[in-house]
């Protein structure tokens, strides 16, 4: 059966970091994939590490071919996909666990041609999340062709990597990368993709690491001359794709926005610095302490299923703009939203102090509303709770996290095995509600 995702890696000389992309990959909770390794005709032992990965896991496939460009390289690798999707990589570089998930999951629920996902950029041992849209929902191509005017040259629109693709699109139209192109080849790829596609969507939820700059004309030592003759000619490319993706009349209106490019492409860099806020790279994510794996007892079982939980409600958080503590006390609101002040603190596990600053914080993103009133002996504030209608979206999208969640906890067992514990289970809740009632 032929895999669902052909995700592509061309590597030429990295061996250092090809083992941490590799395992990134191999790791991912999505298994429905193939992983080509193309060896560029590599000098060091990165040949040998792919030959080592292929022998160790049969979804592994290894191209090995002479050293003719990075260009040439992913085109024989598409050529030789089987996917449904395609998914790139670079080989320095490496992904979260659940990328590949979210990357099809989203392509599959919205039925898109292109998923563009925000991604992390890494300099030495700091880590700043990258991104440029803000719509949740699908796009049409030129609502797509019109974020991409605003900052016509970020890495963001520009790379493979933080994407994922259609190979029939590919495949029907015959794209491929230019290999006599050897600056910004990826980008042309991606405006006659986009020309192709139809329905695109925005996954705000950085999944790809970014570490290595890239791109840039100075390192790879062309003259003045060929720089502005790279940068005229891509400039036309970019320019003949509006006048395609645009009507007359939208084009002549919008013609600086797309000139703009000029200036943005003259900047060279494509990634800004790391902005004063970023983190120290493995803050960026919710982690567990090694100890709290290993630990036995049902004080390390209950802390292992809240760092569960949080593992898979975190994305869907950071997509909401919301943090852990306020997607946590949002689910909470659903099952438990009026009471006293004090017992909703403690049904939430927060002190009312905590509680109150999540709750300012909730009604300031206009997800809730609260309302309060003397209870009888008049010594406690009863509080009632409305969820907003915005709200809804946001518990739909933590709620499905869910679903995830208890997929994790139940890996590996039967049908049978999951009727028998959903039946203990309801035991041991029946048992629990006996001795508080």
């Amino acid at each position: 059966m032929e895999p669902c995702v052909s995700i592509i890696i061309p590597i030429y000389n990295a061996e250092t970091t090809l083992p941490r992309c590799v395992e990134s990959v191999l790791g991912q909770e999505y298994t429905d994939f193939e992983l080509i390794l193309a060896d560029d005709g590599s000098r060091d032992g990165s040949g040998a590490l792919c030959d080592t990965f292929a022998q160790q896991d049969s979804r592994v496939r290894v191209l090995h071919k002479k050293n003719s460009g990075v260009s040439d390289t992913r085109n024989q690798a598409m050529s030789a996909a089987r996917g449904r999707y395609l998914q790139f990589l670079d080989a320095d570089d490496w992904i979260t666990p659940n990328a590949t998930k979210l990357l099809v999951r989203t392509a599959e629920e919205h039925q898109c041609d292109l998923v563009i996902s925000d991604f992390y950029r890494v300099v030495d041992d700091r880590v700043s999340p990258k991104g440029d849209i803000d719509e949740d929902g699908p796009l049409t191509r030129e609502e797509f062709a019109a974020h991409m005017m605003e900052n016509p040259a970020d890495f963001y629109y520009g790379v493979l990597w933080n994407k994922l693709y259609r190979r029939d699109i590919i495949q029907e139209y015959q794209l491929r990368m230019d290999p006599e192109i050897s600056w910004c080849e990826d980008f042309l790829f991606n405006l006659e993709y986009i020309r192709h596609a139809k329905r695109f969507f925005a996954l705000q939820v950085p999944i790809y690491y970014y570490v290595k700059t890239k791109g840039s004309l100075a390192s790879q030592g062309m003259n003045i001359s060929k720089t502005i003759r790279t940068k005229l000619m891509l400039f036309e490319y970019y320019n003949e794709f509006y006048k395609t993706v645009l009507n007359e009349a939208e084009y002549e209106k919008r013609r600086l926005k797309v000139y703009r490019f000029l200036l943005d492409a003259a900047q060279d860099g494509m990634v800004s610095p790391l902005p004063l806020g970023s983190t120290r790279l493995g803050k960026e994510r919710t982690r567990i302490h090694s100890e709290a794996l290993t630990g036995e007892g049902l004080l390390f079982d209950q802390y292992r299923e809240r760092k569960l939980l949080d593992y898979y409600l975190e994305p869907a958080a950071q997509k909401n703009g919301l943090t852990l503590p306020e997607a946590r006390l949002l689910l909470h609101l659903r099952s438990f939203s009026s009471g006293v002040r004090k017992d909703l603190a403690d049904f939430t596990g927060l002190s009312k102090g905590n509680l109150s600053v999540l709750l300012q914080r909730l009604s300031a993103k206009g997800l809730v509303s609260t309302a309060g009133s003397r209870t009888l002996d008049d010594r406690e504030r009863q509080m009632k709770i409305s969820l907003s209608p915005a709200a809804e979206s946001v518990l739909t999208e933590l709620e499905n996290t869910l679903k995830d969640f208890e997929s994790a906890r139940l890996s590996g067992f039967s049908s049978a095995e999951q009727a028998q514990y959903t039946q203990l289970s309801q035991r041991i809740q029946d048992n629990v509600r006996d001795v508080l009632q």
